[in-house]
């Protein structure tokens, strides 16, 4: 088992064996989590906040199409901004 030592400014080196099982590479981001006196690094993926929103969009089904083709999407927006449209004059007549 490879030993580290925490240098000056609590910094530590992972040893090659470590850092190749672990597949971690130069810039991952690792979140570490002391559980009593053991200290356990774990491999983490950092994403967008906007992409994150997306996605979340995704999961509870707030998403259209798939479309077959690019001329699909368009005329599908061109309807949904149809309807909008009526609805925002319907809105302002009454």
């Amino acid at each position: 088992m490879p030993l580290v030592k925490v240098k000056e400014k609590y910094q530590v080196t992972l040893p090659v064996s470590v850092r190749q099982k672990a597949g971690v590479a130069v810039g991952d981001i690792l979140e570490a989590v002391a559980e009593g006196n053991k200290i356990t690094l774990r491999p983490k993926t950092v994403i967008d906040r906007e992409l994150a929103l997306a996605l979340a969009d995704v999961r509870k089904g707030r998403v259209v199409g798939p479309f077959n083709s690019a001329a699909d999407l368009l005329a599908d927006l061109h309807k949904r901004v149809a309807r909008q449209t009526k609805r925002s004059k319907r809105a302002k007549t009454a």
